[in-house]
């Protein structure tokens, strides 16, 4: 699916393709990392969140951060994640008071909805996703950032072949 750093294009026809797509990724980041969500209103980014969420154990209420900004779950054994949802941000200066700092805990999976609003103040991703509108569908590029998000990629490849 993608070799080195090239990102991944995956063609998505409803949110069931989405939130299936978010399932296949769920195995390879189960240590940690962080992976930035990109797109317009409505083009999945919430139900992408989701999908990873639920498929790490995260439970069936996945609350969208809209309002409050910073959720947070508990994984059971494969640890935390936050899912945080940056669209209502003025500025990066008004992250400060979220407890940016337990974002950097390595162990943790951050999911970051409208990162480009929190430029600065954020931990670099290990992938992006970047989700948009494609016909009557919807369409999401993969590319990784570092490493740890090219062996992602390469799980989930290997994960779908295998389907």
């Amino acid at each position: 699916m993608a070799e080195k750093n090239h990102p991944v294009q995956i063609g998505l026809p409803d949110e069931a393709a989405t939130i299936e797509l978010a399932r296949g990724l769920a195995p390879a980041v189960g240590g940690g990392g962080v992976v930035y969500l990109r797109g317009e209103l409505g083009a999945g980014k919430t139900s992408f969140a989701r999908g990873l969420l639920r498929a790490l154990g995260a439970g069936e209420r996945v609350k969208s951060p809209t309002y409050s900004l910073l959720e947070r779950y508990t994984l059971g054994a494969r640890g935390e994640a936050f899912h945080l949802d940056l669209y209502r941000i003025g500025a990066p200066e008004e992250l400060e008071w979220l407890g940016m700092d337990e974002l950097g805990d390595p162990a943790a999976l951050v999911l970051i909805e409208w990162p480009e609003r929190g430029t600065g103040a954020l931990p670099a991703p290990d992938l992006d996703v970047a989700l948009e509108y494609r016909g009557h569908g919807r369409a999401a590029t993969l590319s990784p950032c570092t490493a740890r998000g090219a062996a992602w990629l390469r799980l989930l490849g290997s994960v779908a072949a295998s389907s």
